[in-house]
């Protein structure tokens, strides 16, 4: 009886290890098997040399009319009836070297790039009105940080993505602050209460051997359906905090959306911007190289284009945001940092191959980010993506 006990064990052990190489493996392949496996398309309707499952027929001359409420990219009304349905995800994507390249990351409409601990970024991507069309991979998915979620905030209470966070008592404990403010109950999508299958470490991601922090992946379409399975979407049902009931509503509602202009290309006098986070820290140093045909700047990191891993392309931002506020840290053992957030401050925005001194101003962590002129009014944007990089005002800016 024993002996069938343990042959039985032993069967049960070799299938489950079977299973979970299968599905490593296949995560790990540049190919599009994973992909209609989560998304439930046929392959014919897989573009070939993505890793982008398709979930939408857009029709060739359907018009794209309808503004991304993020970062004022036209769209199909088929893709806008998709993302009303949803609440943008803000994910946070590492950026060591051992995790790039990145996945997804030039799909996203908005990203924020900040010191995650001392010299490191990070960057947390809002992911709304670009992947409706297709189910994609974002990856590496790594922790909290308090700053990346007081600019969050400013979004009504995004889908918060991310591995864990800073726990360390004191003013970065970002987990700590996410319960304080009662995300776990209305938005945070913490991998450490959810798992596989929404999350899954991909050890061959990359082609090469890196650390198990580098490798957690995961899709937009499966945090959308946490979302709908939590009741967090869009037009959600009431929400129960405690023994109080707030109304569900859209999430747009009180918000008001940056102001865009329609595309200006100009003779392009601000060709390159360069700057680093942290002198000797030149792996995470920044260039951006204006194409006056795209009217966008390709971004490069540590001298080397910043590629996709989904597709292969190089990032490509509408907008370049050099945002000016003082950092403090580290500020323990952790080499944790801090940025203000709140307040007003200096920025730079690059747009249309020209420079633009501008302000930034937030009034609480829950207010909107916004960007204004010397008169304080709102300074309009290129629609589409939109770059923020935040630096202390003590670095040099190039261009």
């Amino acid at each position: 009886m024993k002996k069938q006990a343990l042959l039985i064990t032993l069967g049960l052990y070799v299938a489950s290890s079977v299973v979970s190489f299968v599905a490593f493996s296949t995560l790990g392949q540049s190919s599009t098997s994973m992909k209609n496996l989560v998304s439930g398309q046929p392959e014919e309707l897989v573009e070939e040399g993505t890793m982008l499952g398709r979930l939408l027929e857009i029709q060739p001359t359907a018009p794209k009319d309808q503004p991304c409420p993020l970062n004022g990219k036209l769209y199909t009304l088929s893709e806008k009836e998709s993302w009303e349905k949803r609440r943008p995800l803000a994910v946070m994507i590492e950026n060591s070297p051992d995790a790039r390249p990145q996945s997804g990351i030039s799909d996203a409409d908005v990203v924020f790039e900040a010191l995650a601990e001392g010299g490191v970024t990070r960057f947390m991507g809002l992911f709304y009105c670009g992947v409706q069309a297709y189910d994609t991979t974002l990856a590496p998915v790594r922790s909290a940080r308090t700053y990346f979620v007081d600019w969050a905030s400013g979004f009504n209470r995004p889908l918060y993505v991310h591995v864990g966070g800073a726990n360390t008592p004191g003013p970065t404990d970002a987990l700590g602050q996410i319960n304080t403010y009662g995300w776990a109950l209305e938005n945070d999508l913490n991998q450490f209460s959810i798992g596989y299958p929404t999350f899954v470490r991909n050890a061959n991601r990359v082609g090469r051997d890196v650390a198990t922090e580098h490798t957690m992946e995961t899709t937009t379409e499966l945090l959308w359906k946490v979302g709908e399975k939590r009741e967090w979407t869009n037009m959600s049902p009431a929400l129960k905090t405690g023994k109080t009931t707030t109304p569900g509503s859209d999430w747009k509602e009180g918000y008001q959306p940056w102001t865009f202009e329609e595309d200006q290309k100009q003779d392009g006098t601000v060709t390159t911007i360069s700057y680093s986070f942290w002198t000797g820290y030149n792996q995470y140093a920044v260039r951006w190289e204006y194409n006056a045909e795209s009217n966008t700047y390709k971004r490069f990191m540590a001298d080397e284009p910043h590629l996709d891993l989904n597709d292969s392309a190089q990032v490509e931002a509408k907008n370049v945001i050099v945002l000016l506020t003082p950092e403090k840290g580290p500020i323990n053992e952790l080499k944790h940092m801090l940025y203000k957030t709140v307040g007003t401050g200096d920025a730079v925005l690059f747009k249309n191959g020209e420079e633009l001194k501008i302000t930034w101003s937030k009034k609480t962590r829950e207010s909107e980010l916004l960007f204004l002129d010397a008169k304080g009014k709102a300074v309009p944007l290129a629609r589409g993506l939109t770059w923020i990089s935040v630096l202390d005002p003590s670095f040099d800016l190039e261009y």
